[in-house]
């Protein structure tokens, strides 16, 4: 049957449950124990509640089989006519693939020792009248994947798993900063004026104050204005917007986990950006190794140290004093005249460096540290090498997922900073700087060190993804005029 045919089907199918007194789309169902939790205390005889979506029906006589999953599992079924009565039994063999009932019955092993459950009640909850993707196949093109991320989760298991790890990341997050005393809070997502990061923000208006808006690109500035205020040790899982390019790695809306810890440095931000991620991975494998893309992450620690002044000289005889001519003379010796930039600074040269060093494929964690003071305007210097910053970027599998400062809490040296950085800043236009941050650090904010760590990024990780839209249940697509074809199944039993 044609996929019209089977909604025309289905839709008289609704209208007959409508017409013989029947809800479609049902009521509160009491009582209904998890698939996992029947088939853990399975015990023959037994009364049961069950609710969840039919997955497969087959009818044989006065027989009816079915696949009832849940969120925890699968259990099969078993409608008997002479059990369940003629009428139940007749709205029975209308129930469709796809259609969420509850049931009440009796647990059973069949002849051919499948766990069941003897049918004596049958509700239907919600009648479905689209199709499931066929079932040998299950949904596979990408675009409807993204799109149309509910029937994603309904075909693929493995997807529902990836987003429950997700959830389990970030309450382990969560409770890993919590024992150590770090309070939770909530910044802005909508700002008079965007800072913390260099990006391109998403601009609005808000009409009563007749004022700019803008959707934070990072809640760095606020997060430090807590720690001039005495919130020694608070964090934030937040929202950001950036409004840039789109890749597997990047989406324009994202999660970031930013953390903030006084008279601490960037040195604390790696010994505890290093104990989250191990204890990651040991919580969801039982093990430091994790699986991804073919090979294998190993998390144990200690994760090495590189120094990304010592590699970028190593690689383009840079020097941080260098400037952004030769810069582009030694970048351009190694990686050929091709190197195109429109409006040549150190930054964006130094953007064609760090794109290097993420073609570095190594899969386990490494920490560079030692960047160039003029790429890092709110991390302390070191004492020693003015030109060096106290910051650190962690990649994995060629991927940064975390990125730390000392931070400056020098609101002169601050002020200075922001101003050089401004000049330096071509990708955003930005012209302005937060004064009030600065006037916040006039009042004293404590030596500190700032973690930032990308929460999706380390989801595709720890969940084998490739590609960050997989971990983002809901990512930004753009405008699609018709989606592909889905192929469904159009088993007549399942019409």
């Amino acid at each position: 049957m044609e996929v019209d045919e089977i909604r025309q089907v289905r839709e008289k199918k609704l209208q007959e449950l409508i017409q013989n007194g029947i809800d479609p789309y049902g009521q509160r169902f009491e009582g209904a124990r998890s698939v996992a939790d029947i088939l853990a205390q399975f015990e023959d005889d037994q009364s049961v509640i069950a609710a969840g979506r039919v997955m497969a029906r087959r009818k044989h006589g006065k027989v009816i089989f079915m696949d009832l999953r849940d969120r925890t599992g699968k259990i099969q079924l078993f409608i008997r006519k002479d059990t369940i009565g003629e009428d139940v039994f007749a709205m029975a063999a209308d129930v469709d693939i796809g259609d969420v009932i509850g049931v009440r019955g009796e647990l059973f092993v069949t002849k051919l020792g499948e766990q069941s459950i003897r049918v004596l009640e049958l509700t239907m909850l919600a009648k479905s009248l689209m199709t499931l993707p066929e079932k040998w196949h299950g949904l596979k093109d990408t675009e409807i994947r993204y799109r149309q991320r509910y029937l994603d989760l309904i075909a693929n298991y493995d997807v529902r798993e990836v987003f429950i790890k997700r959830s389990k990341v970030v309450a382990s997050i969560r409770r890993y900063l919590d024992e150590r005393g770090f309070l939770e809070v909530e910044t802005p997502m909508l700002q008079p004026m965007p800072g913390g990061a260099r990006g391109r923000p998403f601009k609005s208006k808000h009409n009563t104050y007749d004022m700019d808006v803008f959707l934070r690109i990072a809640p760095e500035l606020y997060l430090k204005r807590l720690l001039v205020g005495g919130m020694e040790r608070v964090y934030e899982i937040n929202r950001n917007f950036r409004n840039e390019g789109i890749s597997t790695r990047h989406n324009p809306e994202f999660t970031m986990l930013e953390a903030y810890q006084a008279y601490g440095n960037f040195e604390d931000m790696m010994d505890l950006m290093e104990g989250m991620v191990s204890s990651l991975a040991m919580e969801l494998y039982g093990s430091y190794k994790v699986p991804f893309q073919g090979g294998e992450i190993d998390f144990t620690p200690p994760w090495e140290r590189r120094s990304f002044a010592g590699t970028v000289k190593r690689l383009f005889d840079i020097d941080p004093e260098d400037s952004a001519e030769v810069m582009l003379a030694k970048v351009k010796k190694i990686k050929g005249d091709k190197i195109r930039i429109d409006i040549l600074t150190r930054s964006a040269v130094m953007k064609i460096v760090e794109d290097v060093l993420e073609e570095d494929k190594t899969m386990n964690p490494v920490f560079f540290t030692d960047y160039f003071t003029f790429l890092c305007p709110l991390a302390k210097t070191d004492k020693c090498q003015p030109a060096i910053s106290e910051r650190f970027e962690c990649f994995v599998a060629g991927m940064e997922i975390g990125n730390a400062y000392t931070e400056l809490n020098d609101p002169a040296e601050q002020k200075e900073r922001f101003l050089e950085d401004l000049k330096d800043d071509v990708e955003t236009g930005s012209r302005v700087f937060d004064e009030d941050y600065i006037t916040a650090l006039e009042y004293g904010m404590p030596p500190a060190g700032g973690l930032g760590i990308g929460v999706d990024r380390l989801v595709m990780l720890l969940t084998d993804s490739p590609s960050i839209r997989d971990v983002i249940l809901f990512p930004l697509l753009k405008p699609s005029e018709k989606d592909p074809d889905i192929v469904r199944d159009t088993d007549s039993a399942g019409a």
